[in-house]
């Protein structure tokens, strides 16, 4: 399409005369939805209705408030109108909440009532995703000797979770004893 067309084509859409629709072509690099949105926001052009593509002051403010934030490197959402940094600063609240729940709570193992070790649950965590094969054998293997295992802290040291601990313990003790019987 020429410039000749285009701007013609403006000058139906836009209801503007060849030399507005000229000039806001040259304004927009021959783009006509650019252009549109220029005769917008000028006013020469009327918006369609639900807005159009410039509505008005209130999204110019927006717009201007939008590229602020992006030249000042806040990335903002205009969804949210919550920045890049704010949402890395939440993840970081979140990744520090949970460090200090990891090292406030703690798995205690006894045998016989006698107290063997406390691991924080953080390092179990991190024994769990480094060697994820090896770690839950070992502890089932210590459930089969004896080793009863507890959580403690603000967080885990709840009834509910200890309870399911015990369970397991239960379950291993009684696999233990049908393998006894059956010997018998």
């Amino acid at each position: 399409m020429t410039d000749f067309e285009k701007a013609e084509k403006l000058c139906e859409k836009a209801n503007v005369s060849f030399a507005e629709a000229k000039e806001a072509l040259e304004n927009s690099d021959g783009n006509i939805l650019d252009a549109m949105i220029y005769l917008e926001g000028q006013g020469k052009a009327a918006t369609p209705e639900g807005g159009g593509f410039f509505s008005g002051a209130e999204t110019s403010s927006k717009n201007e408030n939008s590229s602020e934030n992006y030249n000042n490197y806040g990335y903002r959402n205009d969804n949210s109108g919550e920045s890049f940094s704010d949402m890395m600063n939440r993840f970081g609240n979140f990744c520090t909440r949970l460090f200090h729940k990891g090292l406030n709570n703690h798995l205690e193992a006894s045998k016989d009532g006698r107290y063997l070790f406390s691991l924080p649950v953080l390092v179990l965590v991190l024994l769990l995703c480094i060697s994820f094969w090896i770690t839950p054998f070992i502890f089932v293997n210590t459930l089969f000797c004896g080793v009863r295992y507890r959580f403690t802290g603000d967080d885990l040291g709840k009834e509910s979770v200890n309870s399911v601990m015990d369970n397991a313990t239960e379950v291993v003790e009684d696999v233990k004893s049908s393998f006894t019987d059956n010997k018998k």
